[in-house]
């Protein structure tokens, strides 16, 4: 048994596919259907079960998989561990982002990370926060940016930046409440995405409030609601970092919530507890240093950086 073969393994469990598997590891169709007999015939158990239509893993290939990623990923941090006493930062780097965050960082990021460290090869992938941490715990992304308060065993969550949430009221009845406080947003009808704003920090208690009435509606993008709004009246909250791309106009129908409530959705960087490339991870948060909004990362990075 060889770390190629594993990584052969790894390829055509990703694929279900084994001339796209070939392809991505360099070598032929052939070749790669060979080394997989050669492992299966030294283990004496059938990894995959294939034909024409499928390439589906055994459920003794479902834990050979697993503990091929493991032992892959255990294997590569021995070349890390180099890189980082040398102080070299290079390799590949693949980041997992949160849709909802998603729109806001990386555009800024990308630019500015490929300025800065041409040397790394950023592999950039939106996923929603579950899927995120199944594919941290399996190895197959390094990094993930998410929402804050979702870590578990195995899984270590460093905050990021916080995200103040802000009102935006159909130009229609914005006029009519001069200051906004949780008491007053009951009498508006109130459009909300449940995954970018049903927070836990969350002031107006959205997600209690959805079960008062049918004035409350549900959408699937920030764009959306927004546009939603401006058609049919209501309200909706944004998170601060929406508000410059919003027209002119649109800005004028913003509002920051007044009193002594909480509101703003709390952002953090997702790793494996075993994680090592602490110079690899710097890079990520030295790059948004660069544009995020004074004030809003968390401040202990912006003076000290990530220290694992």
């Amino acid at each position: 048994m060889t770390l190629q073969q594993l990584k052969y393994v790894i390829a055509i469990d990703r694929l279900r596919n084994f001339a796209k598997a070939a392809e991505q590891c360099g070598i032929s169709q052939p070749t790669l259907s060979a080394m997989l007999m050669k492992l299966e015939e030294e283990l004496d158990v059938r990894i995959f079960e294939r034909n024409n239509k499928s390439v589906i893993p055994t459920s003794t290939g479902e834990k050979i998989i697993r503990q091929a990623e493991r032992t892959l990923s255990e294997a590569e941090r021995i070349s890390e561990l180099v890189s980082e006493d040398k102080g070299v930062i290079s390799g590949a780097l693949t980041l997992s982002v949160a849709p909802t965050i998603a729109p806001y960082i990386l555009p800024k990021l990308i630019k500015n990370y490929t300025e800065s460290f041409p040397t790394i090869h950023l592999s950039i992938q939106e996923m929603k926060t579950d899927a995120m941490l199944k594919e941290l715990s399996h190895g197959r992304i390094d990094v993930g940016i998410g929402i804050a308060g979702n870590a578990h065993d195995g899984i270590l969550e460093i905050p990021l930046y916080t995200e103040k949430f802000m009102v935006y009221v159909a130009e229609s009845c914005w006029r009519k409440i001069p200051v906004f406080k949780p008491e007053n947003l009951e009498h508006e009808k109130m459009w909300i995405m449940k995954e970018a704003q049903c927070m836990r920090d969350s002031a107006f208690s959205f997600c209690k409030a959805r079960a008062k009435g049918k004035r409350i509606y549900e959408a699937g993008s920030i764009e959306t609601l927004i546009r939603i709004v401006d058609e049919n009246g209501g309200y909706t909250i944004i998170p601060e970092m929406q508000v410059p791309f919003l027209t002119e106009q649109q800005r004028k129908n913003v509002y920051r919530i007044e009193g002594d409530y909480l509101s703003q959705r709390r952002i953090s960087l997702y790793i494996t507890d075993d994680f090592i490339r602490q110079r690899m991870l710097n890079t990520i948060t030295e790059t948004l240093i660069r544009f995020m909004p004074k004030g809003m990362m968390e401040e202990r990075i912006v003076k000290y950086g990530i220290k694992l």
